[in-house]
């Protein structure tokens, strides 16, 4: 997967308005969210004028750097697609997957031919030619791609949310079956050197993802340093077993013809397209190419695939489809069947190897994916620890890895087998497969102007291959796949009711919120006692009155010196460069005016917010500063449309969120809170 979405800002209405209230933050909170205004994307804008980002872009140099830069997309982007040759012929031919076949000569080039076609198709045609091409800022993922979408004219946004909140939930239950059909379908390598080992690779696996999950904590960044060394001994390690087999048997190379792949489904008919949920798992981490074009730019993506991934994969691919055809009893576990005897426990260490990579790349995308959609609004805060001082986008989120590590060890406890865990796998990917396509037909269509007859050929090729490969996949779902659907649904609820509670919060303050200046001329009027210090409201309306701050003086009678009314809002775009981000308004009678934004892919600091106004004007002393945060009791109670089983979820959700004090850094001791009731 490897998944890094970039951005969502619309919801159910097909427009987020630009600040709303959140559960726990008092309305008067400033709450991450994003801006709907002025952003709409501009439709004459060209697929190649959004902001690309290129080698020089990702600080790619020099040679060196470039380098680097290529050997870090071969690990990261590559590691999930780059393991899938350990289960995906297995899959076609083991007895004891549901829908294998035999391996005589015809089925064996049939598959083969379908894997190659498969390859091509999806991850050389539509992802690296077309879907490359639109990015937001050079950020891509099925996110970014909806952002692309006009709102400001357009109609129909609204489902187009739904569709990719659904698919973002989708990726989450990819997310866990990945690492665990990896590591497991990497140590079932034991049985096959020597089969006493065969119950060690279940306790095995589980010790793997749990030091896998346990390190986490410590940041990416060590690890990433070996990313793409470990991979590129995978992929040279595959390339050179595929070759040796069909160095014996070249006649293989035949299947590159397409015939035989419409010959293998005449003759099966029925059979022969459910088999395409085995064949589906030779695309599997097709997403990430697009999701982390922010990290390495599509240029290096792009000479990577070519130059080393794609040939390593069909190296193999064919390999172990000429060992079948002199050997079809290794039909049990091919990968491994063409590995010398001399040579099996060393290529069982690259591949878990190669595996733990392409694991840590999917629960780096989880953290990225979540932080993304609690900036956006559409999820509760958790904790983001940020690993890296040099690199932003180095976080880890411990609620979330702690969910991710118990999902894989139930997996692996329940299914046991990677052909038994196969199972599960596919609809996930195949479903956010034809999300993305969904939504870049919008986007060429409403951004870049194309005319129908120019963008509906390649789409509706696009869409005939994702929709077959969910069809086939969608015949698993008693036997497996029904976990990553009932994974994405609970999600999906969560997501949506946050969202929906968050938007009935912000009606309920906006309907009651008095104007700035009113409140001023009362000040001027009244002339309030003044106390020393400074006095800092979080205010979810970059506009009116924070209700906490009226709380706060009805109660209190006074005000402080200097008074600051902060809102914090998220962009469309991954990040605001520093010197972008504040802007300082002086009200008059001490009171100023902080507009902060940030970018989907940043978690905003306070306290470092406040010291860099400095620079416009604004001195804070902060260690002579209070906080003021409002935290409502919400009452499921009101005359709210949303059901009474949602507002219950989003009292719950909200109660358990963390506080918005831990999420924007503020230091506790300084922070006061004013409770009120709320009726939902």
């Amino acid at each position: 997967m490897g998944y890094h979405p970039r951005a969502m800002t619309e919801d159910q209405a097909g427009t987020l308005p630009s600040t709303e209230a959140s559960a726990a933050d008092g309305g008067g909170s400033a709450v991450p969210d994003a801006s709907a205004a002025g952003d709409a994307p501009n439709p004459s804008a060209l697929p190649e004028a959004a902001a690309t980002h290129g080698a020089g872009a990702h600080g790619a140099t020099t040679r060196g750097a470039r380098w680097a830069l290529l050997l870090g997309a071969l690990g990261v982007v590559f590691g999930d697609i780059g393991t899938s040759p350990l289960y995906a012929i297995k899959e076609c031919f083991s007895p004891e997957s549901p829908h294998h076949v035999s391996p005589t000569p015809a089925n064996i080039l049939g598959i083969l031919s379908l894997v190659f076609w498969s390859l091509l198709m999806v991850v050389t045609v539509k992802y690296l030619t077309f879907v490359l091409r639109a990015d937001n800022q050079g950020s891509g993922g099925i996110m970014a791609l909806l952002a692309l979408v006009p709102t400001r004219k357009g109609r129909g946004t609204g489902p187009l949310v739904l569709l990719v909140l659904l698919g973002a939930s989708l990726l989450y239950g990819e997310g866990v079956i990945t690492p665990a059909i990896s590591v497991l379908s990497a140590v079932e390598g034991l049985e096959v050197a020597y089969e006493p080992l065969k119950h060690v690779v279940v306790p095995l696996t589980v010790a793997i993802l749990l030091g896998l999950f346990l390190v986490q904590k410590r940041g990416t960044g060590g690890i990433g340093n070996v990313f793409g060394s470990v991979t590129l001994v995978w992929f040279v390690t595959i390339a050179v077993l595929g070759a040796r087999c069909i160095l014996a048997h070249p006649s293989v190379l035949a299947a590159v013809d397409p015939r035989y792949g419409v010959r293998f489904f005449l003759e099966h008919r029925g059979h022969g397209f459910l088999l395409l949920g085995a064949v589906v798992l030779c695309i599997t981490g097709c997403e990430a190419l697009y999701a982390d074009m922010g990290h390495f730019g599509r240029g290096p993506i792009r000479r990577v695939w070519y130059a080393i991934v794609w040939p390593a994969l069909l190296l193999n691919y064919f390999g172990q489809g000429a060992y079948l055809l002199q050997h079809p009893e290794g039909k049990t576990n091919p990968f491994y069947a063409i590995v010398p005897s001399w040579a099996l426990y060393p290529t069982v260490a690259i591949a878990t190897g190669a595996t733990i990579v392409a694991s840590q790349a999917l629960i780096s995308g989880a953290f990225s994916l979540t932080q993304q959609a609690v900036q956006l609004g559409y999820f509760p805060r958790v904790t983001i620890v940020h690993t890296s001082k040099d690199t932003e986008g180095q976080i880890y989120i411990p609620e979330i890895n702690r969910a991710l590590l118990v999902a894989c060890i139930l997996l692996v406890f329940t299914f046991r087998t990677s052909t038994s865990l196969a199972a599960a796998y596919g609809i996930a990917v195949t479903a956010t497969m034809t999300i993305t396509t969904t939504v870049y037909f919008v986007v060429v269509t409403k951004r870049w102007g194309w005319p129908l007859w120019k963008a509906l050929p390649p789409v509706a090729v696009f869409l005939a291959v994702d929709l077959s490969f969910f069809a086939a996949n969608a015949a698993k779902f008693l036997q497996g796949g029904w976990f990553p659907v009932a994974m994405a649904l609970v999600i999906f609820t969560v997501m949506t009711t946050w969202k929906a509670g968050r938007r009935i919060l912000a009606e309920s303050f906006t309907d009651g919120i008095l104007p700035l200046e009113l409140f001023l001329e009362d000040v001027e009027r009244t002339k309030p006692h003044r106390v020393r210090g400074t006095a800092v409201f979080m205010a979810s309306n970059p506009n009116g009155t924070p209700p906490v701050m009226l709380h706060h003086f009805k109660h209190n009678q006074v005000l402080h010196e200097q008074v600051v009314l902060l809102s914090i809002t998220n962009e469309r775009v991954p990040e605001i460069p520093p010197d972008q981000r504040v802007i300082v308004e002086h009200k008059g009678h001490g009171f100023y005016r902080v507009n902060a934004r940030y970018g989907f892919m940043q978690t905003p600091n306070v306290p470092s917010l406040l010291d860099a106004c400095k620079e416009h004007g604004l001195s804070i002393e902060l260690q002579r500063t209070s906080y003021y945060l409002g935290r409502e009791t919400l009452l499921p109670t009101g005359r709210s449309k949303m059901w009474k089983w949602r507002k219950d979820l989003f009292a719950f959700i909200s109660r358990n969120a963390r506080p918005a004090t831990a999420y924007f850094g503020l230091p506790p001791g300084r922070v006061v809170e004013l409770g009120m009731q709320i009726d939902l």
